[in-house]
């Protein structure tokens, strides 16, 4: 079952131009803005799992451009978050629902 996750995240790469037309084909419920040399992302999306999506994210752009580099939180349905830098999990902090 798919889960609708939110991303928050900024983009770096060597080639801007290239990869601005590829940001806005992904995003395609939230944002995609320029400021200075990166792209911040505000978006949603659908998938099986963070890490799943984080990677086909990831990799879509450097299929593009090999020196893209991706700082991105996603959130799952439940608040937690895990940040991501490129395709390696930094930490995730749990939601702030509890079963108590």
């Amino acid at each position: 079952m798919k889960k609708r996750f939110t991303l928050v995240a900024r983009v770096s790469t060597s080639r801007p131009e290239a990869i601005a037309p590829i940001l806005r084909q992904l995003v395609t419920k939230g944002s995609v803005k320029k400021e200075r040399d990166e792209f911040l992302i505000h978006a949603k999306m659908e998938g099986d799992n963070v890490k799943e999506l984080n990677r086909t994210f990831l990799s879509t752009l450097r299929r593009v451009e090999k020196r893209t580099r991706l700082r991105a939180e996603w959130t799952s349905p439940d608040g937690t978050t895990q940040r991501f830098f490129d395709y390696v999990l930094k930490k995730t902090i749990a939601g702030k629902h509890s079963d108590t």
